[in-house]
């Protein structure tokens, strides 16, 4: 178990050899975007208190929102005209998606990790059972999981570029294109030409959390590796589209500050990205920070699931035709009235731990952190259609 001498040494540590984490270590490379600025300056002057309802309704009233607009949907006078917001929100996904609700599950090849991130069943100096799949078990995992119908698949694993290299992600990558018709991405942030090269091995798109977008924040929870650097985290997907891939996905852990800040923050990023590079495809997830193995160091700021409700629909109306998912981080309850709301997009099958899907794997690492959603494939889609939903494996057709 972590305790709190080694969270007190690597804190000293850390106030020692201070690295500042706006500035990007030698081996990242940067781009030419302006982007990052935007967003923050966009962020700062975010005051949700200023809004009443009058924004709210006029919010409501137009067919497609402003940022303006988007701002006043996250705003605490927001929640109390949640009903309204969340009629609106179901008649705009209906007339985007249809019933279509996309169906896929991740896979954690690997949860080793290099990075001291505190909120995180992963993260570096937390003692968990540590596990990394070869190519063959790679391959059994998804051959077991494409049994079950699904035909996407999300790659994750934990953020270690010496236990996960790049070109180990991508021959996980070329086995999934054996088995799936889309690839998706979870892994810690590349440089262009690592994307490209991923994207050439069959990875179609690329999901990268924020985490926070607070800097000041960030630089508390995020103590030492890689990840601590803010800008090059931030830019990932920018760098994912310029590799090639077709779509990105955005995110903050609601939860680790601010929600409201950080789900405006998440929004507009995605925004201004989609306005540079319009034939991008964008996701969002939502996620709220769970618990974790040996961790008792996270003060969560409580995200409520009226709260979790506002800040999908707001997604919803301020980028239509954007994917939303909704993880196993919630229950089933939660996860099928969002999917009939303004969610498209829900996993099943899922485990968070290494070499779950097949019993013939024994070097199993832990889990990175609690679901609570437990479901199978089957019983996710026959729930979906017992509500009238349209369970999609795949919109994709290769020739």
């Amino acid at each position: 178990m972590i305790n709190k001498s080694i969270l007190n040494e690597e804190v000293m540590k850390y106030n020692k050899n201070k690295t500042d984490h706006m500035k990007y270590l030698p081996d990242m490379k940067i781009i030419e975007s302006d982007i990052m600025e935007k967003v923050m300056y966009a962020v700062q002057n975010y005051n949700y208190n200023h809004y009443t309802e009058y924004h709210v309704y006029r919010a409501l009233e137009k067919e497609y929102c402003t940022p303006e607009d988007f701002g006043a949907l996250l705003s605490p006078v927001a929640l109390h005209l949640l009903e309204q917001i969340a009629q609106k929100a179901r008649i705009v996904t209906r007339k985007h998606f249809g019933n279509s609700i996309y169906m896929f599950t991740p896979i954690y090849i690997a949860n080793y990790c290099e990075n001291y991130c505190i909120y995180c069943g992963f993260n570096c100096h937390n003692h968990i059972n540590r596990a990394k799949l070869n190519i063959d078990e790679i391959e059994k995992e998804m051959k077991a999981i494409s049994e079950t119908g699904l035909q996407e698949i999300l790659i994750l694993t934990g953020e270690s570029r010496k236990m996960s290299d790049v070109n180990y992600i991508g021959e996980a990558c070329k086995i999934a294109k054996k088995y799936f018709k889309v690839i998706g991405l979870e892994i810690y942030p590349l440089n262009t030409e690592e994307y490209a090269y991923l994207h050439k091995c069959g990875a179609d798109y690329v999901t990268v959390f924020q985490e926070t977008y607070q800097a000041d924040k960030y630089e508390t929870l995020h103590l030492s590796g890689h990840k601590r650097v803010f800008p090059y985290r931030f830019y990932a997907q920018e760098r994912a589209i310029k590799g090639g891939m077709r779509g990105v996905g955005f995110g903050a852990l609601l939860g680790l500050d601010d929600f409201r800040k950080d789900a405006f923050a998440t929004g507009y990023h995605a925004y201004i990205l989609q306005k540079k590079y319009p034939h991008a495809e964008i996701a969002f997830s939502c996620p709220r920070l769970r618990p974790i193995i040996n961790n008792d160091k996270i003060n969560a700021m409580d995200v409520y699931e009226a709260q979790l409700l506002q800040v999908v629909c707001a997604y919803r109306l301020f980028m239509p035709f954007s994917n939303i998912t909704i993880s196993t981080r919630e229950c089933a309850r939660v996860r099928d009235n969002m999917v009939n709301i303004a969610a498209t997009k829900i996993s099943a099958g899922v485990s968070t731990g290494i070499g779950e899907h097949t019993e013939e794997i024994t070097s199993k690492g832990d889990e990175q952190f609690e679901i609570s959603d437990e479901r199978s494939v089957n019983e996710v889609y026959q729930c979906l259609l017992k509500n009238h939903l349209q369970p999609v494996m795949s919109d994709y057709i290769y020739v």
